[in-house]
């Protein structure tokens, strides 16, 4: 279990936390992740975060079992922060089209989305699932996972046949194609210019690109 029966360690710049992967531990996990942002001023990257942690702890859960030993391991740089979950399964994650996975599978298109970057490692005794989020861009995060949550509610509106089609990066872009298409749409039915939404949007996401 996570807490006071297992010894974690902790420095000014790493957090190791031996633990084992049951449900009913995940919202223990996430305590432990909040209080030791917290405790080194991250509190701004919590949601991001502990997602991560739930998302990597539940695909232990599910592809390894259900009370297998883990590790989680926190660490930063200047300008990010760390995050690897560890286990004794040597068998590598893969992302797969998010209507085939379920809830968790979802978790991980919006993991590669929000990380800066995310892969695995096989280790001598397992295998660590590892991710990399900047600290300096929590706004952008919150944008992106605002975006990934916007375009799997409309790819699934879409039904699953077209979720089939390609995969990750590549669906989202077309997703979102068309999803600024319908909006384009739906501003001309109003009365509106789609010309001019198209240019203030880019105005605007390049006045924050600019900023961040």
């Amino acid at each position: 279990m996570c807490g006071n029966e297992v010894a974690i360690t902790r420095s000014r710049l790493r957090f190791v936390l031996p633990f084992v992967a049951e449900p009913a531990e995940l919202h223990v996990l996430r305590t432990a992740v909040r209080e030791q942002l917290a405790h080194w001023g991250f509190q701004a990257l919590e949601d991001e975060v502990q997602l991560a942690v739930t998302e990597l702890a539940a695909n232990v859960i599910k592809h390894v079992g259900a009370g297998a030993p883990a590790t989680l391991v926190m660490e930063h740089s200047e300008a990010r922060l760390r995050v690897e979950l560890h286990d004794k399964s040597s068998a590598v994650p893969t992302l797969r089209d998010p209507d085939c996975e379920g809830e968790f599978g979802r978790g991980l298109h919006l993991l590669e989305a929000l990380a800066a970057e995310w892969g695995t490692a096989v280790t001598a005794v397992g295998k660590g699932v590892w991710c990399e989020i900047a600290l300096g861009s929590v706004p952008r995060l919150r944008q992106l996972r605002r975006a990934v949550a916007a375009l799997e509610h409309y790819r699934g509106e879409a039904g699953p046949v077209g979720m089939r089609q390609v995969r990750n990066l590549v669906i989202l872009e077309d997703a979102a194609t068309d999803l600024i298409a319908d909006l384009l749409h739906w501003v001309a039915a109003q009365g509106g210019d789609p010309d001019e939404l198209l240019d203030r949007a880019l105005m605007h996401y390049e006045a924050e690109a600019e900023a961040a």
